[in-house]
């Protein structure tokens, strides 16, 4: 919810995951006209469609179906660094973490303080309502672990979600071209080029590379977006440069979070800002609108000898 509140202040918008700690209903209160909700669709169609009803009550502007996970990916670096299946209490999390994690949190009391605060592990409650009566945090991860990925997701599921949610409907994870064009023809509103941070596929390529192909393919049929790897604010120019509408970025307010909660999120949207300012500036363009190819290094022109 500090993400959701920092973003309202700003005015811009929030994507609130589907694996979130809180509900679309809380972020519906926090942040009425700026939360986005992002569906991790689930093999049980039934909890979709629920999810997706609950977004048009709740009143939120954009749902934002993500297909960039269509099976689950090993994440070689959360095995690496001890964080893989970990959940339940505290202890049971702390003993499963290597030794350096493990000495980090108890280097940092009011991590532990603040854990017990909140009645400890937080729930998934946007998954929470689909799960049996007295279900815990084990039950509800178990839950969302047999029902996503969707891996059987069609263009037909699309065109129901279509349907069903009259207000804006986004496609995040779109890699290709071709599938974007096919989105734009279902009647969605916007598609955001993402890898997922490049921590599904390794192979994948940079969505910076295919943004160009991909606002090329649909033009102005529909909003295009991009996301992944979103580090400073000269990496949104950037993107706008090369078509992007909208660019987002997720780590560095998470970032802002853990240092300073609240006030660590309007930092850290502080600093982007700042940056883009800055750079505009540099780079001698007064506004946004006038961004375009022209601003960035081309291939063809000369280099000093």
């Amino acid at each position: 919810m500090m993400l959701a509140e920092a973003a309202a202040e700003a005015n811009i918008p929030y994507i609130m995951s589907g694996a979130s700690n809180d509900s679309i209903e809380t972020a519906a209160r926090v942040a009425p006209k700026n939360a986005w909700y992002q569906l991790y669709a689930a093999r049980d169609g039934q909890i979709s469609e629920d999810m997706i009803r609950r977004v048009g009550d709740a009143g939120l502007d954009a749902l934002v179906l993500t297909v960039d996970v269509p099976v689950r990916p090993r994440r070689e670096r959360n095995i690496r660094n001890g964080f893989a299946n970990i959940r339940g209490a505290w202890l049971k999390a702390a003993l499963s973490l290597k030794p350096a994690i493990l000495m980090e949190s108890l280097t940092h009391p009011g991590w532990i303080v603040e854990y017990v605060r909140h009645g400890g592990t937080p729930n998934l409650e946007n998954w929470s309502p689909y799960a049996r009566a007295g279900a815990g945090i084990d039950d509800v991860v178990d839950l969302v672990g047999a029902n996503t990925p969707a891996h059987a997701q069609t263009w037909k599921d699309l065109e129901k979600y279509r349907r069903l949610f009259p207000r804006n409907l986004v496609v995040k994870g779109i890699m290709d071209p071709r599938d974007a064009i096919r989105a734009a023809e279902i009647g969605c509103d916007g598609v955001i080029v993402s890898n997922h941070g490049a921590r599904q596929l390794d192979q994948a390529p940079a969505s910076l590379d295919v943004l160009p192909a991909v606002k090329a393919a649909v033009g102005d049929r529909m909003t295009v977006m991009l996301d992944s790897g979103v580090r400073r604010g000269a990496d949104i120019l950037i993107a706008m440069c090369l078509g992007a509408q909208f660019v987002f970025f997720g780590r560095p307010t998470l970032y802002g979070a853990v240092v300073g909660g609240l006030p660590g999120v309007k930092k850290a949207i502080d600093i982007f800002r700042t940056e883009i300012d800055t750079v505009m500036g540099q780079i001698g363009c007064p506004s946004l609108d006038q961004l375009g190819p022209d601003f960035l290094w081309r291939e063809d022109w000369p280099r000093n000898a």
